[in-house]
């Protein structure tokens, strides 16, 4: 199937995709290349403001798929600990003056962590004890999340950035933290880079059908060798080792009609022009998920 004959109107650019355009530049290339959605992080909306971004996307025919991001719940400390409901709830209001109900969270690694770096003195390695703190975060936020109708939607990430990034590593952690809330409230993301190795995934995808909450699909592939860091090493979809169709039709069966977001860090990937990649991205999507959703 090809991007000019494909139902694009649940393709979305996640912006971070082409990280160094404007944002204008990046609606205009999602909307120039079919899509019907993008994608947006906070630096970005906080340039603009949040109801001048919102008319930017709405101006090209477009709808927010989600916002990145809100998290980093595992601070030890009392100070920590309110900062991290300040920000949080910053992020909520921003996701409701934006337009999304899709707020995605990255949990947050170990206490004191740095990304890609060695653990500092005194850094807290009691992963356990993080896992629990954001429970606690979510039962703060969760009330204030549904004020604003907005949803929280955690994103587990692959094991490897569970030191730095998140305490979260599987599809089926998220969904036990998100139980004690509605599913309108605390939802899920399946990101196909950080979950496609989980042998429980297909189950966990079940479940979160079952339960309501698939918030948002976001896809790109698993390449090698790496770059100069794993985080920056995502390829297009159909480059690396990713079966998209089986993912794909797992979350289809499990009853997911929203939005599709491609999501890429990787350093070639941002220096090349935009519109050329926001239509590889329309191109990839047409390939290798429409045909199984």
């Amino acid at each position: 199937m090809s991007a000019q004959s494909a139902d694009l109107s649940r393709c979305s650019l996640n912006t971070a995709t082409v990280k160094h355009a404007s944002l204008p530049e990046a609606v205009q290339a999602a909307a120039a290349a079919g899509m019907g959605a993008v994608g947006l992080w906070r630096h970005q909306v906080a340039e603009h403001g949040a109801e001048t971004a919102r008319t930017i996307v709405e101006d090209a025919g477009l709808t927010v798929s989600s916002l990145c991001r809100g998290g980093f719940l595992t601070a030890a400390t009392d100070e920590g600990v309110r900062d991290a409901i300040a920000e949080n709830t910053r992020a909520i209001e921003e996701a409701a003056a934006v337009g999304t109900r899709e707020l995605v969270f990255v949990v947050g690694g170990l206490p004191g962590s740095s990304p890609e770096a060695p653990p500092a003195p005194g850094t807290d390695r009691d992963v356990v004890a993080a896992r629990a703190r954001v429970a606690d975060r979510l039962a703060d936020l969760a009330p204030i999340a549904a004020e604003h109708d907005v949803r929280i939607v955690l994103e587990p990430l692959h094991p490897m950035f569970a030191a730095d990034r998140a305490v979260i590593s599987t599809l089926g952690q998220a969904l036990d933290l998100s139980a004690p809330f509605d599913a309108r409230t605390v939802g899920v993301v399946v990101d196909t880079y950080h979950v496609w190795w989980d042998p429980e995934l297909r189950g966990s995808i079940e479940r979160a059908g079952r339960e309501g909450r698939i918030a948002s699909y976001q896809v790109c592939d698993w390449n090698l060798p790496f770059g100069a860091t794993a985080l920056n090493s995502r390829g297009h979809v159909g480059d690396g080792y990713i079966d998209f169709a089986t993912i794909s039709s797992w979350v289809r069966d499990a009853g997911y009609t929203g939005d599709v977001e491609t999501e890429i860090f990787n350093e070639g990937i941002w220096a090349a022009d935009p519109v050329k990649t926001a239509r590889t991205v329309a191109e990839r999507y047409a390939e290798h998920v429409a045909p199984h959703l």
